[in-house]
């Protein structure tokens, strides 16, 4: 357990730095620099781009050259990439900046996980939510540190020292990261040494290969994307709908969303615990029926107790799916290509994370909440029976 210990350490600090340079600060850095709300949705995203375009071949590279040598590559993004913070001073550099911040996930988050799946055995959906509520720890802490950071001593908004103060503790902490990774990650590897260029090659597209052409894992994968494009959707609109239709405070609708977020990383080692006895299909589809009642059920909700009790189910919905959905897709794939597995399951996920917010922008300025909202509920329903029939039905799957 030492090695998975340090695994989760290392992770929340890796992510409790790339949540400071992120949520509310980031917004208001590219506001600050002049940017409008369509720039600024675009520095936002720009790093889930680079996340859908790098997280399956690091995957994959770290099944061919190795794992610890892959997420060392990643620490080292996360330890220097937000020194590059210090000296914008301009949007364009800061969308650059953002897309290559964004490799430091790509290449860590599927390496890391599979490293957790290589050494968990048999509690697999265990483990994998751990690793990943430790996470969700890192991220919950990092944005109200970088926002108070960003409140303190101005009543006119935030400064430049002040962005600057935020982005130097972010890299601090990248590089306390780096440094314990170098110094604990020893994984033990599963790769031949001595293998020639063409064969390292050869092995990196087999993997690819193999694990894009098993209908189980893609269809296992996208119940997570689909799960997180409702979501992203509801990252994006839960604020706005609750203060400007609903009639509540920004303080009660980040309630609102900060409950839905502990439900998940609080059920999440007691789902995958559930999962690793009595089998993740049963759980991913209750998940999915779950986050897709309520989510269609909150545009019919305008107080505060009745919101609330549905972004609790969402997030309990969230921990069946999730605390299943990445144990599942490695117990379907061959070991020496889980790094292909994760990397393929963290496309898929960012893919539907990408998607929530643009798709359920267009919906709601079309046809508004009350026809929207149910429209993409409508996608995780439709979901269950695509997944059931490529997915076969037994303990470990």
């Amino acid at each position: 357990m030492t090695a998975f210990n340090n695994l989760c350490t290392v992770g929340f600090l890796a992510r409790f730095s790339y949540a400071l340079a992120r949520n509310p600060v980031l917004p208001l850095f590219a506001l600050f620099l002049g940017a409008g709300p369509e720039a600024i949705g675009l520095a936002v995203g720009i790093s889930t781009v680079t996340g859908i375009l790098f997280k399956l071949p690091s995957g994959a590279l770290s099944d061919v050259v190795g794992r610890r040598r892959t997420m060392l590559a990643g620490l080292v993004v996360f330890g220097l990439m937000p020194f590059a913070y210090l000296f914008i001073t301009s949007y364009a550099a800061l969308v650059v900046v953002r897309f290559l911040h964004g490799l430091a996930t790509a290449i860590y988050g599927p390496v890391a996980m599979a490293v957790v799946a290589d050494v968990a055995g048999a509690r697999k959906g265990e483990m994998l939510s751990w690793f990943s509520s430790v996470g969700i720890i890192g991220t919950l802490l990092g944005a109200p540190i970088g926002g108070f950071i960003l409140d303190v001593g101005h009543t006119g908004g935030p400064v430049l020292w002040q962005f600057r103060l935020v982005f130097a503790l972010s890299a601090v902490t990248g590089l306390a990261a780096l440094v314990l990774g170098l110094r604990t990650l020893g994984v033990q590897e599963r790769v031949e040494e001595g293998l020639g260029l063409g064969e390292r090659l050869r092995r990196f597209q087999e993997g690819i290969r193999e694990v894009l052409s098993d209908k189980r894992i893609v269809a296992t994968s996208s119940m997570e994307g689909v799960q997180n494009m409702t979501m992203g959707a509801l990252e994006a609109f839960l604020p706005v709908y609750a203060v400007t239709v609903a009639g509540l405070t920004e303080f009660q609708a980040g309630l609102l969303w900060g409950s839905q977020i502990v439900v998940t990383m609080l059920s999440k080692p007691v789902m995958g615990r559930v999962s690793d006895a009595h089998g993740r299909r049963p759980l991913i589809v209750v998940g999915l029926v779950l986050c897709g009642a309520s989510f269609a059920t909150v545009p019919f909700m305008h107080g505060f107790w009745t919101l609330l009790a549905a972004c609790l189910v969402f997030g309990l919905g969230e921990a069946f799916v999730t605390s299943s959905s990445a144990a599942m897709v490695a117990d379907l794939c061959r070991e020496r290509h889980f790094g292909s597995a994760m990397g393929a399951f963290g496309t898929i996920f960012d893919v539907g994370h990408a998607s929530g917010p643009i798709l359920g922008g267009l919906l709601v300025g079309w046809l508004g909440y009350q026809i929207s909202f149910p429209a993409m509920a409508v996608v995780l329903f439709l979901a269950i029976p695509v997944f059931l029939r490529f997915v076969p039905n037994d303990k470990t799957s």
